[in-house]
């Protein structure tokens, strides 16, 4: 058959017990895996703006939170309920709206949903209320979380699995960067505007977003190779009339039951029951949660009662975890090719413990950087010093998370959907509670001791990569996840 069949033509690969099955052929172009470089990468930065705007959502309120607080007459800790909330939502709806792009395909689930956050951002721009506010919050987190829940997967319908490091990298540089870069970005706008000002200007630069994003997403076309063979298959059936025409046992649609009853527990499962998630959830908790908390503590250290820097200065000082994750980008390259190597040296077989490479060194630079930072992060210590700890922070936040990604695909394969979406909840629902107490813990108790605290927290944690680089295989074969389909292909549940 010619490789240049469209996704709904009739592709017939193989017959298995007396049934035709309809798969890729080898180099057909319609395989997302197989289109041209340009086209993959023109699909990865047309979502990237989409993910950035997600965290720009959560923290481009915190610039606009003490005009929020004096408008709606509440104290600095419910207006922080505002981030909360949003953060909470983000919890939520990765586990609930994944599921439909295997009836859907990828396509309308992201302009859906994003259209859907479009119409409640725009309401946060009218209400007056408090409690309506929180409401179109926590949905506004819920349904902008479209691209934690399909962002990853997109990755692997276009890229066999060993090349998708590239792509994770500037995935997760947007879903690190975006809290930080949201609130540099946002302090331009916020200052001198109300908050409805600023809601109104975050609708419109999402809005845009959304427009490329739909233009490109139809444009270039689904890339769920489960739907694309679906439609090939239906085609089939109704040109030949052969019923017996379908696609491979486990890329059929399930019932809504045995599907959303899988989504919402099987996480849980993972949670409970295997370590490498544990610790995975443990970092990804703790340090979204300090990055969200940041948003807090910054305006506490740098604002009118710490070093006396108005709404622009304390989003500015957010310029050296940035930096840091921006450095992240760049010595991942190193890392990426450390892992090829593992690799290549293994056979081209899978080496989950080759992405723990350099997460090592962030493990032990992680606590250092809390530390120096609490001991520099006063008035009577140039600003610079405590920035340049942030950026060395925002480093360890890049690389630990991205190495706690990695591992887990690699590690559970068919089943890292729903390993990586137990992670994705305890990371955002560490989100939502992490910036409400660390006010708490920095007002009561300086930022010196608070520092001190949150570097006790992260010493705590320094053993997971190297546990992981030396047992980490002895627990994947304890792990009945891990070992189920180590010899399956690379369609998974995404």
């Amino acid at each position: 058959m010619s490789p240049r069949a469209s996704e709904n033509d009739p592709l017939l690969a193989s017959q298995e017990h007396h049934h035709r099955v309809v798969a890729f052929a080898p180099g057909d172009v319609e395989d997302p895996r197989n289109w041209p470089r340009v086209r993959k990468w023109l699909m990865i930065a047309a979502i990237m703006p989409i993910d950035l705007s997600v965290s720009w959502g959560a923290s481009g309120f915190s610039p606009a939170a003490a005009d929020f607080a004096k408008d709606m007459k509440v104290s600095h800790q419910i207006a922080t309920l505002g981030l909360s909330m949003y953060v909470l939502g983000l919890a939520f709806g990765p586990m609930s709206l994944a599921p439909l792009s295997e009836y859907f395909g990828r396509r309308p689930v992201y302009v859906f949903s994003y259209g859907i956050f479009l119409l409640l951002l725009l309401g946060t721009t009218f209400v007056e209320n408090l409690g309506a506010f929180l409401v179109l919050r926590l949905f506004s987190g819920y349904f902008s979380s479209v691209t934690i829940s399909n962002f990853g997967g997109t990755i692997a319908d276009l890229f066999h699995h060993h090349d998708t490091g590239p792509a994770m990298s500037w995935f997760l540089w947007a879903a690190t960067g975006g809290s930080p870069t949201g609130f540099v970005l946002f302090s331009f706008i916020a200052h001198g505007r109300t908050w409805h000002g600023v809601f109104r200007i975050m609708f419109f630069i999402c809005l845009s977003f959304w427009v490329i994003l739909t233009v490109a997403l139809y444009s270039l076309g689904e890339t769920r190779h489960s739907v694309i063979l679906h439609r090939r298959a239906k085609a089939a059936r109704k040109s030949t009339g052969d019923e017996s025409l379908d696609v491979q046992d486990q890329l059929k649609q399930r019932g809504p039951k045995q599907l959303f009853g899988t989504a919402l527990t099987r996480p849980f499962r993972f949670l409970a029951t295997e370590a490498i998630v544990q610790f995975s959830a443990l970092y990804n908790g703790y340090l979204y949660g300090l990055s969200f908390l940041f948003n807090g503590a910054f305006h506490i250290i740098f604002g009118p009662d710490g070093y006396g820097y108005d709404t622009i200065g304390v989003g500015l000082s957010f310029l050296g975890i940035v930096i840091g994750i921006t450095t992240g980008l760049l010595t991942n390259i190193y890392q990426e090719r450390y892992y090829q190597r593992r690799i290549a040296q293994a056979g081209h077989q899978d080496v989950p413990e080759a992405r723990v490479y350099l997460a090592k060194l962030a493990a032990v630079v992680l606590p250092v950087s809390l530390l120096v930072f609490a001991f520099t992060a006063h008035p009577e210590i140039h600003p610079i010093a405590s920035v340049l700890a942030s950026a060395c922070w925002g480093w360890s936040f890049y690389t630990l998370i991205l190495m706690t990604l990695t591992y887990t695909e690699d590690a559970y394969k068919t089943y890292s959907a729903s390993a990586l979406a137990g992670i994705g909840f305890v990371r955002n629902v560490a989100g939502a509670g992490f910036p409400l107490l660390g006010r708490i813990l920095f007002v009561s108790q300086g930022t010196k001791k608070a520092g001190l605290i949150l570097t006790a927290m992260s010493v705590v944690m320094v053993p997971i990569p190297f546990v992981l680089a030396r047992y980490g295989r002895a627990l994947r074969r304890r792990s009945p996840w891990a070992t189920a389909h180590e010899d399956d292909g690379e369609d998974d549940e995404d």
